[in-house]
């Protein structure tokens, strides 16, 4: 059995005055953890149990989400704002260098870090992600963005009414069924329990921050900087990820010069909640081939926060 490992939580702010909550678990070479759109702390919650037991792992909440406060002026609720945040939470904890792994949108906000601060990225981990606009053709429909759009424009017209209904709409027990038979999750793998606070999460969320960042998303371009990427990359995908599928994820591997390439069968969307044993071991042994492993060389941690308690499968 796992030792109990310390969990030690706080809050910074950000370079606008904004207070970005994060956890700090374990010791040794950081690992900074970035979840997707809406999603939870909970979404990394198999990675930081194993990981935290040879490394120091750093979750933290995007502003506008959850325990992070929203900026008093909306219009920082972006892509770059999240990235100075990044930062920021770094510089914060004393660590000049990590390795960060990103899920679904979170990995458009590292390719966004990693051309903003080269200097503070040793190697990345990519899970279910993208590059560009994922929507069109999500979930096997080239509707999505004129879904989108009126959605956002009915918000703009009933913004109360709309936000009562998504609410009920996303904590309705039939929206877990429906999520998986899109691809969002495997229900046979991922527990119940998992899926239920993703819900619970998303629903608590002001709309007006959700509606922000989709957008962005589906504005940012992160094409032109994969082929810039010099920092060791691990690409995993999901066979049954309807969501962002296969090719998003293939893109980025031929772009990215040395990348390498997990796909996980019967991987959803959340791959590293459906599989989590296949895929730590298989970061596992990325994080040893590139010189990150625990046990090899000095962590890369200095200041307060660092003392803190290959191939495709088919």
């Amino acid at each position: 059995m796992q030792p109990p490992i310390s969990k030690i939580t706080g809050t910074f702010e950000s370079f606008d005055g904004t207070k970005i909550y994060y956890e700090v678990r374990g010791s040794g070479k950081p690992i900074v953890l970035c979840y997707g759109l809406a999603c939870l702390i909970n979404h990394w919650t198999h990675q930081i149990k194993d990981f935290s037991q040879d490394y120091q792992t750093i979750v933290f909440d995007y502003r506008g989400h959850h325990n992070s406060d929203t900026p008093v002026n909306r219009e920082n609720l972006t892509i770059d704002a999240i990235c100075q945040d990044i930062n920021l939470l770094l510089k914060h904890l004393g660590i000049k260098q990590a390795s960060f792994w990103g899920h679904s949108l979170g990995v458009q906000y590292l390719l966004r870090l990693v051309d903003m601060y080269p200097e503070i990225v040793a190697n990345m981990v990519f899970i279910n992600g993208f590059a560009t606009n994922p929507i069109k053709g999500m979930f096997g429909v080239d509707a999505m963005p004129l879904v989108f759009t009126a959605f956002k424009d009915g918000y703009k017209a009933f913004p109360t009414t709309l936000s009562t209904l998504w609410k009920a709409a996303v904590t309705n027990p039939i929206a877990i069924p429906l999520s998986a038979m899109a691809g969002g999750f495997n229900t046979s793998l991922t527990k119940l329990k998992d899926i239920e606070v993703y819900a619970r999460g998303v629903a608590s969320m002001d709309l007006d921050v959700f509606i922000k960042f989709f957008e962005q998303m589906m504005n940012y371009d992160a094409t032109p900087v994969l082929e810039r990427i010099k920092v060791p990359v691990l690409i995993i995908s999901g066979t049954k990820d309807g969501v962002t599928p296969v090719e998003h994820q293939e893109k980025m591997h031929h772009k990215i010069k040395g990348s390498q390439f997990l796909r996980v069968p019967y991987g959803s969307h959340c791959t590293q909640l459906d599989l989590p044993d296949f895929v730590n071991l298989r970061i596992e042994k990325f994080l040893d081939e590139v010189g990150y492993g625990a046990g090899v060389g000095a962590g890369v941690g200095e200041g307060p926060g660092a003392g803190l308690s290959s191939a495709d499968f088919t």
